[in-house]
């Protein structure tokens, strides 16, 4: 199956543009313009041989290639070759999109190897690898497996790139919705730069699952 004419058939002009937009900082020529749910489906019929032979065949020329290696990815059973398809990708990540596609369902099964590999990645000088580990502790270690030294890691990572600092505001967002009593005290201390603080707060006061009176604690925590 040649994937990358499968991709380009389902091309929509207005989609590219809209896309375009929302992540400027790949050139629009390295976009197709193909919503994420039509690339999953395209993902379900590729034959395995082919899957196979796309995964390995890096760096990809167009953004949605790059979604659907991710999602083939995503889908990889076997812990140990996942995550060496995972550590062959992620050098290759140059968008939020992308980042945040790459989600191996394999990895909650295998935290004790995942952690070490995150440690890995925080040390990284890359960005969207950065990022990618911030997402990895927020998705896989808030909850049963936390440990209060997780929340220390976005501090770990010196990047002001503005993805790195979102990442950072939405791993403390979630921090506060589950770890509250632990979280919290990483506002109060005020151990996170302006932004990051700042836009922490405003995603907890945004959401549906913090109540009213701890937002209202947070507004005054603000730093204005």
């Amino acid at each position: 199956m040649d994937i990358t004419k499968e991709l380009k058939k389902l091309e929509d002009s207005k989609y590219k543009e809209f896309e375009a937009k929302l992540i400027p900082n790949i050139r629009k020529e390295e976009i197709i313009g193909v919503r994420v749910p039509q690339i999953r489906n395209l993902s379900k019929i590729i034959p395995k041989e082919d899957k196979i032979k796309f995964i390995n065949d890096i760096p990809h020329k167009y953004h949605e290639e790059n979604l659907l290696n991710a999602i083939i990815i995503n889908g990889i059973k076997d812990y140990d070759k996942c995550i060496i398809k995972v550590n062959e990708f992620i050098p290759y990540i140059n968008n939020w999109s992308v980042c945040d596609t790459l989600n191996p369902k394999v990895f909650k099964k295998n935290k004790d190897k995942l952690i070490l590999e995150v440690d890995n990645w925080i040390k990284s000088e890359k960005t969207y690898i950065q990022r990618f580990a911030l997402l990895m502790i927020m998705r896989n270690f808030l909850d049963d497996d936390f440990k209060k030294e997780y929340l220390d890691y976005p501090i770990i990572i010196e990047n002001d790139d503005y993805y790195i600092k979102m990442a950072k505001a939405w791993f403390y967002c979630e921090a506060l919705i589950k770890k509250w009593d632990f979280a919290i005290k990483y506002i109060e201390e005020r151990k996170l730069d302006k932004w990051v603080l700042n836009k922490a707060i405003q995603k907890s006061i945004e959401s549906f699952r913090i109540s009213d009176d701890k937002k209202e604690y947070l507004r005054i925590l603000k730093i204005k």
